[in-house]
């Protein structure tokens, strides 16, 4: 396991001087944030944004993420050139010693919340999301005050958006991925890459929008695209926990056993209802999700890949990127770190 952090360049508020002062953790996870999607991302950038993070320490264990653009998404005719720029990029990154890459498939949005401080009586603030509160989000200012973290679009480059997605099906979704990966996932297996598809987040419909990475069926079929270690998972269990339903701990024991799994995302949720959760400290008795049975099951199947602590709370007045912040992750990054040693000294 290689414990990582995520990193949001030379601006993120968290430095890697600060990282690199959590114990256990040897790298970080990070892109090229001032690239459009369908851009071409250059050797030199590239080497530049690895080299930063080796001068301070650490090692660069993934990317995270290379966007996948909305003509491929969409299925039009200009797919094709932006696959064609998505597999130059995959080819400059694995020159630079890259092999584990994230990417997801949700249409127009990222990971998504309709409160990025919510309040908790510990006096902390933390991500959640309310379904009954989505309607109530104003979009036709665009994306840019929208909270999460997806690509910005003004007012007229949204309505575009939603109008082309108008009447594409879960199921065209999934032939427009499937064309993708039919035509990325031979390079990346060439290359010696793994590419891990991050789940929908929140795992369900928004907006009118299809999602169809949100159980494990889906997560089933992905991989049963293309029968290759470079078709993988980012298996993210705040995303995936969202849903009752989806039982964490055998999800990973499933694909963690089969190699499938090859970047980790580990964050725990508490249910607040039906959509509803918020964002919870790390621990497994802070939420819904036991984070114990997870890390004890990726340490006996053997995983070897990026894991990283996901979202964090705001503690102890701390102020920056809602989610990203130092301390909590810090933290969460320490009860992940001492569970692994625990149940690898257990093992051995």
């Amino acid at each position: 396991m290689q414990l990582s952090l995520r990193w949001y360049g030379p601006d993120d508020p968290v430095s890697l001087k600060d990282i690199r002062q959590i114990p256990g953790v040897v790298g970080v996870v990070s892109a090229l944030h001032e690239m459009a999607p369908g851009e071409v991302w250059s050797p030199e950038s590239i080497d530049a944004m690895a080299d930063q993070i080796k001068e301070n320490g650490l090692m660069l264990t993934a990317v995270e993420s290379l966007p996948v653009h909305e003509d491929i998404k969409l299925g039009n005719p200009s797919r094709d050139h932006y696959i064609d720029n998505y597999i130059i990029s995959l080819k400059n990154l694995a020159a630079s010693g890259v092999t584990t890459i994230c990417y997801n498939f949700m249409p127009v949005f990222d990971w998504t919340r309709t409160d990025l401080a919510r309040p908790l009586p510990d006096g902390t603030t933390s991500l959640s999301y309310n379904h009954a509160d989505l309607a109530r989000i104003d979009l036709s200012h665009g994306t840019r005050d929208l909270p999460g973290w997806s690509t910005a679009f003004d007012a007229p480059q949204l309505q575009k958006l939603l109008r082309a997605y108008d009447g594409v099906s879960k199921e065209m979704l999934w032939d427009h991925l499937t064309y993708f990966l039919h035509r990325v996932i031979p390079v990346a297996e060439d290359l010696g890459l793994r590419l891990g598809i991050h789940p929908d987040d929140p795992p369900w419909p928004i907006f009118g929008l299809p999602r169809i990475i949100v159980n494990g069926d889906a997560l089933r079929r992905l991989i049963g695209i293309e029968d290759s270690p470079a078709n993988g998972l980012s298996l993210c269990t705040g995303s995936l926990g969202a849903l009752p339903s989806n039982d964490l701990p055998a999800l990973v024991d499933e694909f963690s056993s089969m190699g499938r799994i090859v970047f980790m995302h580990v964050r725990n949720v508490h249910i607040d209802g039906e959509k509803s959760f918020h964002e919870t400290a790390h621990p497994s008795a802070s939420g819904h999700i036991d984070i114990y049975a997870i890390i004890e099951t990726l340490v006996k199947n053997g995983f070897n890949g990026p894991l990283r602590p996901d979202h964090g709370r705001m503690i102890w007045r701390e102020t920056g990127n809602p989610g990203y912040g130092l301390f909590d992750r810090a933290l969460g990054a320490a009860y992940l770190n001492g569970l692994w040693e625990a149940f690898s000294s257990a093992g051995g």
